[in-house]
């Protein structure tokens, strides 16, 4: 058995709270839109990464995810978004910080509480 990427899925009360932080302050470009449907969705793809964005309030109520992006650069990853995105920097993690488990961290928090650590082993 082989598996190739994991495609995670996040839902949002309002799509553009999604596409805020993942294109327009973590660079990823929109590989798959239908933003003007029902059910508005998109698929957001950088370097070999994807997410599946969704405009559904009900599932956005019950569950606000946390998730990881592994960098070889968080200084970069790090400085880009404290000069264009400073909003997003998390109140817990604002700065990159060494773990105690070997990683360096910091992490994002959207205005949904959506909550990804960029992290770098």
């Amino acid at each position: 058995m082989n598996f190739t990427k994991l495609v995670p899925n996040i839902f949002y009360e309002n799509i553009q709270d999604g596409i805020e932080l993942f294109v327009d302050c973590l660079t990823f470009t929109m590989g798959y839109s239908d933003l003007n449907s029902t059910y508005p969705c998109c698929i957001v793809e950088k370097d070999n990464l994807q997410v599946f964005l969704h405009q559904n309030k009900e599932y956005a109520e019950k569950d606000r995810p946390e998730i990881r992006l592994h960098t070889n650069n968080i200084d970069e990853v790090y400085e880009n978004v404290a000069n264009t995105h400073k909003k997003f920097l998390h109140p817990n993690l604002k700065g990159v910080t060494m773990r105690p488990w070997g990683a360096k961290e910091f992490a994002l928090l959207d205005a949904t509480n959506v909550c990804v650590i960029i992290q770098q082993w």
